[in-house]
């Protein structure tokens, strides 16, 4: 089976009247939409008063924690868990165990604002689910044919060894660690959003538009893989200066060549696909200013928000929204609403990351505006695919 096939394949099969838990994107994109407008509203609230999360994760430290091992922890476990299945032809969790899996995901959201909650409990219950994810995947991964893909599981490992980081901190275990952790699953996801693109949008962009033909050069991917993986090193060991400043600028120029190489000019008539294309121009952006950043040379909470709200923000809403369409069995066409909605998270990334910088005198108004684009943009999408992700597939075939 291809690699970059994540469309289900043809069976055979009846649809039934309710489906929130029949495949993996199911449950976590419905989860990951609502959680990204609940998490950030609770954020823009957070700026004017004292709320439970800072006893445990810190303000600061809460809103890192949750857009990462919440928000996109979500997109990755749904993601992975229906492509697994396609790319490997065996089953991952449904049902009970994919409800019980999703409970847990959460379970992890909400006790950080349950009065009285046992920070053991609280991290217990948080640092559960990546592993439990993992070992959802293990047994397709295992069997399956294609032995690279088994390095999504140490993928997901590691982002778990990342929020062990957070939460040894967070106990008051070790100082410093927290920062290192938030760091690594940055650099993970970061990692992740390389991989999977490099699969599947030159085959999106052959598939959606005649005679277009993407290139993919063997050099640029490796290049790319190898210095996303030496900043997570960096990171881990807590280095800056220089050496931050060449892998991030490196990867910058190597993220442009792969863009430029994918590209074709009708990519931008294509709502659904040109959304996947700003998600990777931010992250070429984002790489590029961390890299200015760590020379002092542009502010580094910035650059942070080009490579979050920008490239895992814009990036998973273009995926979640073309992964439910292909997997529910309609058409690969955004809605007009949706189209907007990804204008909307674009904007907002641009708020978080050009306003403060060109007029840093309007901070919290900057904040303000980029919290409302967000929150509308994924406010949008969980109108419209609400009802997408919890009924059947149109075609009847299972999942």
């Amino acid at each position: 089976m291809p690699i970059t096939q994540i469309e289900e394949p043809a069976r055979a099969g009846r649809p039934q009247g309710f489906a929130p838990f029949a495949l993996g994107f199911r449950p976590f994109f419905v989860l990951a939409g609502t959680g990204a407008v609940a998490l950030l509203a609770l954020w823009l609230l957070l700026w004017h008063r004292s709320m439970v999360p800072e006893a445990y994760y810190g303000r600061i430290g809460w809103h890192s924690h949750e857009m990462l091992f919440g928000y996109a922890a979500a997109v990755v476990a749904g993601f992975l868990l229906t492509a697994v299945r396609n790319w490997t032809g065996i089953d991952t969790p449904s049902g009970a165990p994919l409800a019980g899996l999703a409970s847990v995901w959460l379970a992890g959201r909400l006790l950080p604002w349950v009065p009285g909650t046992a920070p053991g409990l609280l991290a217990l219950v948080d640092l559960a689910f990546l592993p439990l994810v993992a070992l959802a995947l293990a047994r397709p991964l295992w069997r399956g044919a294609n032995r690279v893909n088994r390095l999504f599981l140490p993928l997901v490992l590691a982002m778990a060894l990342a929020n062990t980081l957070v939460h040894v901190e967070a106990l008051g275990w070790v100082a410093g660690t927290a920062r290192r952790g938030t760091d690594l699953m940055l650099d993970l996801v970061l990692l992740l959003l390389i991989w999977v693109a490099g699969r599947v949008l030159p085959f999106f962009t052959e598939r959606a538009i005649s005679g277009a033909h993407p290139v993919r050069r063997v050099w640029v991917e490796r290049a790319g893989f190898a210095l996303v993986i030496a900043l997570a090193v960096l990171h881990l060991a807590g280095l800056s200066g220089a050496p931050v400043a060449f892998v991030s600028i490196g990867l910058g120029l190597v993220q442009s060549l792969r863009i430029a190489g994918w590209h074709h000019p009708r990519v931008w008539q294509i709502p659904i696909l040109w959304v996947l294309y700003t998600g990777m121009g931010w992250l070429a952006a984002g790489f590029l200013l961390q890299g200015l950043a760590a020379l002092g040379l542009f502010p580094g909470t910035l650059a942070t928000h080009a490579l979050t709200a920008g490239a895992i923000g814009v990036t998973t809403l273009g995926m979640m929204a073309r992964v439910a369409l292909g997997h529910t069995g309609r058409p690969l066409r955004s809605k007009p609403p949706v189209n907007a909605a990804f204008v909307l998270v674009n904007l907002a990334a641009a708020a978080r990351v050009l306003g403060p910088w060109m007029v840093p005198g309007w901070y919290l108004s900057w904040i303000l505006l980029a919290g409302l684009f967000w929150v509308l943009a994924f406010g949008i999408f969980s109108a419209v695919y609400l009802p997408i992700l919890v009924r059947p597939r149109v075609d009847g075939k299972p999942g």
